[in-house]
């Protein structure tokens, strides 16, 4: 099972966004550089090039540019959520331990933040502990979130997916869209800004308004529900 994490498991208040303009200024001089690049779904790669493509940053210039804007950013972002109220998503504490309880379900990362942002967000509402060595998917690996999920799915079967049900849980279309995209199973959890009928609009398997019945979870994960 793959994880989204900003409004799937959690909400951090705006930690990230803050985080990532104070970076981008520190090191290019630019003031609400993401002003005008969507968020919602992306991956941090696909955020922070369209911020750097706008503001002058030359393609070849890219890899290094990002480079240090990741080591800029996580201690932006660690401070961050310390100035703003966040919290987990509803039922989030109970169906992490309800999964981690479940012969047979590897729960891992199918995120586009950072590692390095995802870890920070984890450990800061206490959720770390469900996901050692955060395994999976993250931002850095692609602009493509189905690229990323498809890396994740390689990581943790070793490339070998036979007999392997694959769930993808996210609150966007990108999150759907990617599952499709790697023939995995698509769970919407409406806890974003995409209600229920939107996420099974763009193919959702199965779309819930959030993760409060913690058995309806269990169920849809194994293939009954």
């Amino acid at each position: 099972m793959l994880w989204d994490i900003d409004n799937t498991l959690l909400y951090t208040g705006g930690a990230g966004s803050i985080g990532m303009r104070r970076a981008f200024h520190d090191l290019f001089g630019v003031d609400d550089a993401f002003g005008r690049v969507e968020f919602s779904g992306r991956t941090d790669t696909a955020i922070f090039r369209d911020a750097a493509r706008a503001h002058g940053i030359e393609e070849g210039a890219l890899d290094g540019a990002q480079a240090r804007f990741m080591d800029a950013y996580a201690p932006h972002l660690a401070a961050a959520l310390h100035e703003v109220e966040g919290a987990l998503m509803p039922g989030i504490a109970e169906a992490l331990d309800a999964l981690g309880g479940s012969p047979g379900v590897t729960q891992a990362l199918g995120t586009g933040n950072f590692r390095c942002g995802g870890e920070l967000k984890l450990r800061h509402f206490g959720i770390a502990g469900h996901f050692p060595g955060t395994r999976g998917g993250f931002g850095e690996d692609s602009e493509s979130r189905d690229e990323v999920i498809g890396l994740a799915i390689a990581r943790l079967t070793n490339g070998d997916r036979a007999d392997t049900r694959v769930v993808i849980i996210g609150d966007t279309p990108h999150d759907v869209t990617a599952a499709k995209a790697n023939g995995a199973f698509a769970l919407g959890v409406a806890t974003g800004r995409n209600s229920v009928d939107e996420l099974m609009a763009c193919g959702a398997d199965v779309a819930l308004g959030d993760l409060r019945d913690t058995a309806r979870l269990l169920a849809v994960v194994a293939g009954a529900g």
